[in-house]
């Protein structure tokens, strides 16, 4: 490997191939991979609307490198756990991993050191995080988990499907038939919606744990792909590489920081700061970088579009296309009640608009391409959640703003999480690789 090829990765990519043979063993890490662009007019992914900030983006060099070596880097400490499959099997990780994060690592006999790191890793929490104000964050992200989570949730999924580069590892695991895709709709929105709860985010919070098992769980996708042979890294790099985990996880206050910039604003006041660290300390926990998130409007804003313009845009019928209509088919909620029926109609309409303003570019025709058909009824099912959604909004928002009232409304707001909690049915947060469709490859 020449000094020029090594320089293109900083030393902790290159580190996994020894430190995690199982999972990395054959990369080759002398390579940009097919999914990898730079420069504004690459036929990268990012949406015209926000081509304005693309030379703001690429302006600062590391960044940029952080992007290109993020995009060939895992999660090391859950990695490394995900490697003991064979020795273990995964439901005895997964145990292992839940009884650590319930009752302290010192409960769980005989725990391989892997998993003391993992845990020890995500216990380390960096300076920077003032846990007063995530739980303030969090105080705040029930009013949006209360009121539009419920009706965005799917078409906000549906977005990672969009591009084949990130949407293949959905396709191998079996997530293409109709009950998957609903368990795995689902199974995200438990998770952003768990880390609301009051505590969530605490060491021995629902939350907490929540992140842990998510993180095994995309480890144990990297682990059984790059075992199986079928997966090409000259192509797709690495499997849910970390960049890959930004969309989701700093969506809200990507949405947040850009609104601002559209004003004119470079600073969050206090309660944006809240939300921002809210979802800064969430992603730490997910595994992400310190590099990838950012502080200020500026920031946020730039790291996401520069993740954006280096990611080839493809859409293939095979892959994005199956799990797009999946996804969209699917029946998320069981619930024949007419108040059942109504949400759905609901549910499924807004998804269908949230989808095409944030992520076709808003015009239908884009979305129409892909096979999600926004129709008159859909029409009338988003003009009916959006009335909802002001209203709801707007009671809590003014509400939250009057001391007197502020406990009481937050104690709905609780209940009402519990409530979408139990509605949303238990996450296992699991893959199993005797489910994946690893035809769907080559």
């Amino acid at each position: 490997m020449g000094s020029s090829e090594v320089s293109m990765y900083r030393e902790c990519v290159l580190e996994q191939k020894e430190a995690i043979p199982a999972i990395y063993g054959d990369v080759d890490f002398t390579i940009l991979p097919e999914r990898y662009v730079s420069g504004v007019d690459l036929g990268n992914s990012l949406p015209s609307r926000y081509k304005r900030y693309a030379q703001s983006a690429l302006s600062d060099p590391e960044r940029v490198a952080n992007i290109r070596n993020y995009t060939m880097m895992g999660d090391g400490v859950a990695d490394a756990y995900a490697a003991l499959i064979p020795e273990y099997g995964f439901r005895t990780l997964v145990a292992m991993l839940e009884d650590a994060c319930e009752n302290g690592i010192e409960a769980v006999s005989n725990a391989p050191k892997e998993l003391v790191t993992f845990i020890h890793a995500m216990e380390a929490t960096p300076d920077w995080v003032d846990m007063d104000l995530v739980e303030k964050g969090a105080r705040q992200e029930r009013i949006p988990l209360v009121t539009i989570s419920p009706f965005a949730i799917r078409g906000a999924f549906i977005a990672t499907f969009m591009n084949k580069y990130t949407a293949l590892p959905m396709t191998m695991t079996g997530t293409l038939s109709d009950s998957k895709s609903a368990r795995r709709v689902l199974e995200t929105a438990s998770f952003f919606t768990a880390t609301a709860m009051p505590g969530a985010m605490a060491r021995f919070g629902r939350g907490f744990q929540a992140a842990a098992k998510v993180r095994l769980m995309h480890s144990m996708v990297r682990y059984n792909i790059m075992q199986s042979g079928e997966w090409d890294v000259a192509t797709y790099g690495i499997p849910i590489p970390q960049v890959d985990q930004m969309p989701a996880g700093l969506i809200g206050i990507f949405l947040l920081s850009f609104k601002l910039l559209g004003k004119g604003r470079t600073h969050f006041t206090s309660a944006e700061r809240e939300r921002v660290e809210m979802a800064r300390y969430r992603c730490f926990l997910l595994g992400l970088p310190q590099d990838l998130l950012g502080e200020t409007p500026q920031e946020i804003v730039d790291l996401i579009m520069a993740r954006a313009l280096s990611l080839r845009e493809e859409f293939d019928d095979d892959t994005c296309g199956e799990l797009v209509r999946g996804t969209m088919d699917a029946e998320l909620l069981d619930d024949p009640s007419v108040r059942g029926r109504i949400h759905s109609w609901m549910e499924r309409g807004f998804s269908k608009y949230f989808l095409i303003q944030n992520f076709c570019d808003g015009k239908t025709a884009r979305a129409e391409k892909i096979g999600i058909h926004y129709r008159l009824e859909d029409k009338l099912a988003t003009a009916v959640t959006i009335l909802v959604i002001i209203a709801s909004s707007g009671f809590y928002t003014l509400g939250m703003r009057i001391p007197g009232l502020r406990s009481l409304l937050d104690k709905n707001l609780v209940n009402k999480i519990a409530s979408l909690l139990d509605s949303y049915g238990h996450a296992d947060f699991i893959t199993d690789a005797s489910e994946y469709k690893l035809a769907a490859a080559k």
